[in-house]
């Protein structure tokens, strides 16, 4: 155990770490073709994703109520405002990106959201798939390019 720890905290300390490798460490996960996977499943990974980022950047950027920082968490983190964003970036996608997304927007999810119609659910939801299978490929920066591109306000 004291060499796992000693792994651990170096990799911690390096730049190459992320929580992804910390939870691959402890829970002994192997690796996975991430494009094998339901988009539906990737969607919901990809849900959590952005709302982490967005999550994060609004306590960076002020410490208040959780309550108001709940609500602006709320008007960004919604299918409708998902898919305005992917509408704005999906120009920028790269092939593999653009059959991501496809695939989660052309998936069938059994539910839609309460304040989006269905095609905005499903553009929502090609967003949420793509930003699922980045992270999962480790791809943080171009998560990240896409988020700013997508939400230039955050």
């Amino acid at each position: 155990m004291e060499e796992s720890v000693t792994v651990l905290e170096t990799a911690e300390e390096s730049a190459a770490a992320d929580l992804q490798t910390i939870v691959d460490h402890y829970c002994g996960l192997p690796q996975k073709d991430w494009m094998q996977y339901s988009p539906l499943t990737l969607a919901w990974i990809g849900d959590t994703v952005f709302d982490l980022i967005v999550r994060t950047a609004l306590v960076k950027q002020a410490n208040m109520q959780t309550e108001k920082l709940h609500r602006q968490a709320a008007a960004l983190v919604n299918a409708r405002m998902q898919a305005e964003g992917a509408l704005r970036i999906r120009a920028s996608f790269s092939a593999e990106e653009e059959a991501v997304y496809r695939r989660g927007r052309n998936s069938n999810p059994h539910h839609t959201a309460k304040n989006a119609d269905r095609e905005q659910y499903l553009e929502a939801t090609g967003f949420e798939a793509l930003l699922g299978y980045l992270y999962l490929r480790r791809r943080y920066s171009r998560i990240m390019e896409l988020v700013k591109a997508a939400y230039p306000a955050l």
